[in-house]
């Protein structure tokens, strides 16, 4: 599907929702939603989250426009998501955010849906969240993993701030820590190099990725 991805990318750059939704419903109608979320949509609002940033002609309205694509795509592939995947880590707490310097929000906000609607309790703290500031939040809603975003190396690697914080505060078992973002992919090896202890591909895996770890958890996983 990446010879849609140009297409795809002009429809949510010209606000034009319907061109973007028949594409997406044209393809999801062959391949189905989730692969299509995971191989056109996803990496299309990775590409659109970077313009956002530093494109000053890109408006709100760009951005409303993409979150519901986003939104309608999502509620779909959930239909497909089996109910008793959904029911086995009802309401535990996670929190989420992108780390410190790192303002690319759109992949955060995709897992974060996931998340949710996999019966997560998710805590999205934002953009630009230093390492304290994640742990505080970890410890005031008893939340056994922390979720932390990075889009580029230069933001990346201040997540070893917060592999720092939560070691330094005696917590490495007690909170484990994901990371994601499309540094991940370029760049697999960054996930140790950081102190990460899982990341997941795309926002379809993360729910699958933060179960493992909550399975593997020494304090949660007996539960």
């Amino acid at each position: 599907m990446e010879n849609h991805q140009d297409e795809l990318l002009q429809f949510l750059l010209t606000a034009d929702q319907n061109g973007a939704k028949n594409l997406l419903a044209g393809l999801a109608r062959i391949h189905g939603y989730k692969k299509t979320m995971v191989s056109l949509l996803e990496p299309v609002l990775i590409m659109f989250g970077d313009r956002w940033v530093h494109d000053t002609d890109i408006s709100i309205a760009h951005g409303y426009v993409a979150a519901r694509i986003a939104e309608d795509i999502m509620i779909k592939v959930t239909a497909e998501t089996p109910q008793n995947a959904r029911q086995a880590v009802a309401k535990t707490p996670l929190v989420l955010g992108n780390i410190e310097d790192d303002y690319h929000a759109l992949g955060r906000k995709l897992v974060g849906t996931f998340l949710r609607m996999a019966g997560w309790d998710v805590h999205d703290l934002g953009n630009d969240v230093v390492a304290g500031e994640f742990v505080d939040k970890a410890l005031a809603v008893g939340a056994p993993i922390i979720g932390v975003s990075a889009m580029m190396h230069n933001t990346a690697v201040n997540i070893k701030k917060l592999r720092s914080e939560i070691d330094g505060r005696g917590l490495t078992d007690s909170i484990k820590l994901a990371v994601g973002g499309a540094i991940f992919k370029i760049r697999p090896e960054l996930v140790e190099e950081v102190g990460g202890d899982a990341t997941a591909t795309n926002a379809i895996e993360a729910p699958e990725i933060m179960k493992s770890l909550l399975n593997d958890h020494p304090l949660r996983g007996a539960q």
